[in-house]
């Protein structure tokens, strides 16, 4: 039950954020943005997808990767606070993508050498994904840092509404060893973010109380917003299909 557990951790984050992407279809600053943002989100949802598929076999309760994307509640959902705050504006949202795969590259990166070969499988093209996602999002966090006075005070005031939030990055309700352990990572996580926040002239702020609660189920109303249009379809027309 623990891996079923902890896949569902993994598969929930991928696709919140992979949704929280997609809502800048249409609105990215420019066209090019606007499709690797969208690219992105595909990206995240992909893995959601196999992630969610593995999930139901491990449960062993006759449910598809539709029922545990888009027919549970909300606090069925365990997917850490970070990715489902608001996008903000697009120096929060390139910010989240920094802090998120930040975590996820080396996350992969160990999950490549997995006993499991279902893991390794989604590693195996996840990393690839991750290293892009990593360099697109941390380019932007230098440009806007070391740009005018404008973008360095938008991405500051990103990293202050955010830093209460990636901690729970490290955290998992139950730990498995077919997953790479979560609180190994944080020291790779914070040389990573710290080099960019160097290059980009930033202040990575002091400790303060971390916002938890997503794993368990505890999460702010935003989530709740957001999964009523998510999941309207599956909801208004039960088994419907492509």
């Amino acid at each position: 039950m623990s891996l079923y557990q902890a896949v569902l951790e993994l598969a929930d984050d991928h696709l919140i954020l992979s949704h929280r992407l997609s809502e800048w279809c249409g609105h990215g600053p420019m066209l090019e943005e606007d499709l690797a943002l969208s690219n992105m989100a595909l990206d995240l949802l992909g893995s959601a997808r196999t992630l969610f598929s593995y999930a139901a076999v491990l449960e062993g309760k006759n449910r598809s990767e539709d029922d545990l994307a888009y027919l549970r509640s909300e606090r069925e959902y365990f997917n850490c606070l970070l990715v489902e705050r608001p996008n903000g504006d697009f120096s929060c949202t390139m910010l989240r993508q920094f802090y998120f795969a930040a975590f996820m590259e080396p996350f992969w990166q160990a999950a490549l050498g997995s006993s499991d070969a279902v893991i390794s499988g989604v590693a195996g093209k996840a990393v690839k994904e991750m290293a892009y996602h990593l360099r697109h999002a941390g380019e932007w966090v230098v440009r806007l840092g070391d740009g005018t006075d404008v973008s360095r005070a938008k991405m500051q005031a990103a990293i202050n509404d955010l830093h209460p939030y990636w901690e729970e990055l490290f955290t998992t309700q139950t730990a498995n060893d077919a997953l790479p352990d979560r609180a190994e990572i944080r020291t790779q996580w914070e040389a990573s973010v710290k080099s960019v926040f160097v290059q980009a002239g930033l202040a990575f702020p002091d400790p303060v109380h971390a916002q938890q609660g997503g794993r368990i189920g505890e999460h702010g109303e935003t989530l709740g917003h957001m999964l009523a249009p998510m999941q309207y379809l599956q909801r208004a027309h039960p088994g419907a299909v492509w």
